[in-house]
């Protein structure tokens, strides 16, 4: 059962292993994010370049304020998390720094997904989050279409098809918003749920877009 799954992959991830997971959006793969050497077999499994950085995966907001210094107001977070949304913010001290080390900044995910949440509550830090697939090739609705991956992966959690497999636009992956400088944010990624991100953010909260 479920209980018996988060386990499981909390117990993978907690040895160090990499863990293929079911999102709200695409398939990932998830380690440690403060473990270095399971950081870096993320990077060998997926042949992806060095300086791409990785996001971080956290059960619930308040967690996000140990490894980010937050420039926005609490609810503003609450509006976009749990979602289809990565927020990138100044990083703290706390998070490992083996994990991204060429920037000040890091990408934050909670996923709406019951399964993504329950196993960031299981682990102590947070998890290091990335899509389930080989460096520029797309991303992965089904277990089935990363098999090539899975010789590498202590775990495969199969969630299932997610989203429309018909569909390119379940496979954009998260908006990924910078909201590191106070009063603006820039888009990096317009992934999936650009409309309603910038209007929450233009609308609600005043915020000035700048061209990334």
């Amino acid at each position: 059962g479920w209980r018996e799954a988060v386990a499981a992959a909390a117990g993978a991830l907690q040895a160090g292993g990499l863990v293929a997971v079911p999102t709200d959006t695409v398939y990932g793969v998830a380690c440690l994010a403060q473990d270095s050497a399971a950081v870096r077999s993320i990077y060998s499994l997926k042949g992806r370049n060095g300086a791409k950085p990785l996001a971080i995966c956290l059960g619930d907001v308040e967690r996000l304020y140990r490894y980010c210094h937050v420039k926005v107001p609490d609810e503003l977070l609450r509006d976009l998390l749990p979602g289809p949304v990565t927020l990138v913010l100044e990083r703290s001290e706390e998070l490992n720094k083996d994990l991204n080390p060429f920037t000040s900044l890091v990408g934050v995910r909670i996923p709406n997904h019951p399964f993504m949440r329950d196993l960031a509550r299981a682990c102590s830090g947070p998890l290091a989050l990335t899509s389930a697939n080989i460096s520029s090739h797309g991303s992965t609705l089904t277990v089935l279409e990363f098999q090539d991956l899975w010789p590498q992966l202590s775990l495969v959690i199969d969630g299932g098809p997610i989203g429309d497999i018909q569909s390119p636009e379940c496979r954009l992956g998260s908006t990924v918003v910078d909201l590191s400088v106070s009063g603006k944010f820039s888009i990096i990624r317009p992934g999936c749920a650009l409309t309603p991100t910038v209007e929450i953010l233009k609308k609600k909260y005043g915020l000035v877009a700048e061209s990334s």
